[in-house]
């Protein structure tokens, strides 16, 4: 679903973020990735969903195919990359929430824009989504009034909208308590095992020690081990 084919990056000033990272990730594969700040981690997600291009006089290329459609870093357009994106759901440390829309108004924002979908269907999808995180009665909350547990359960609801077929999750329980990093993480838990991929980046090693998911470890830039 997802290759990595000879991929690096550098950033100003010399700053070598990837270095020749060659990788290649399944449908329905639940991936940890893990390493110290700074070790590549985000730009490699970035990468996925085309954020981030490899360096240009390298020969580096990043892969995506959906099966019904397909991306390459090398030929894409601003309008492919728009299109890959509604096919990817991000999650990440901060929420990103917007604090003056209600959790309903956030995850709904992305259906709103769009004319493929009624009031009605609009409204249903929210709950559905809201109930399977947990949080549909929070619906007409600001961010401001929820924990954080449940702010990432509505980052996570946001994400999930679409219904896309991989799920990145940038630190996601980063900013909770351990009880509630484990509620989060037994959500992306379900996703998976609904048949969407995901990559979880993270520093917990509770999560990757204890479960029996593919675990990437990267370390100044490079993909130092792949655990499966």
């Amino acid at each position: 679903m997802i290759s990595f084919l000879h991929v690096s990056k550098t950033y100003s000033g010399g700053i070598t973020a990837l270095s020749n990272v060659n990788l290649k990730i399944s449908k329905g594969e639940f991936i940890f990735l893990t390493g110290a700040s700074g070790a590549g981690k985000t730009t490699l997600l970035k990468m996925v969903y085309m954020d981030e291009f490899p360096d240009k006089e390298s020969k580096g290329q990043v892969l995506v195919d959906f099966g019904d459609e397909h991306f390459d870093s090398k030929k894409i357009s601003l309008r492919k990359v728009q299109a890959l994106r509604r096919k990817i759901g991000i999650v990440f440390q901060d929420f990103k929430l917007l604090s003056d829309r209600t959790v309903f108004e956030n995850v709904a924002i992305s259906l709103l824009v769009s004319t493929r979908y009624s009031q009605a269907e609009i409204k249903k999808r929210v709950f559905e989504t809201l109930s399977y995180v947990g949080i549909a009665h929070k619906k007409n909350a600001l961010p401001a009034e929820l924990s954080g547990g449940e702010q990432q359960r509505a980052a996570i609801a946001r994400a999930m909208i679409h219904n896309p077929h991989l799920l990145i999750a940038d630190e996601p329980t980063g900013n909770l308590d351990p009880e509630n990093a484990n509620e989060v993480f037994k959500i992306f838990q379900k996703i998976n095992a609904t048949g969407t991929s995901v990559i979880m980046a993270t520093h917990n090693p509770t999560f990757y020690q204890n479960t029996p998911y593919r675990h990437l470890v990267m370390n100044q830039g490079t993909l130092q081990r792949d655990i499966l």
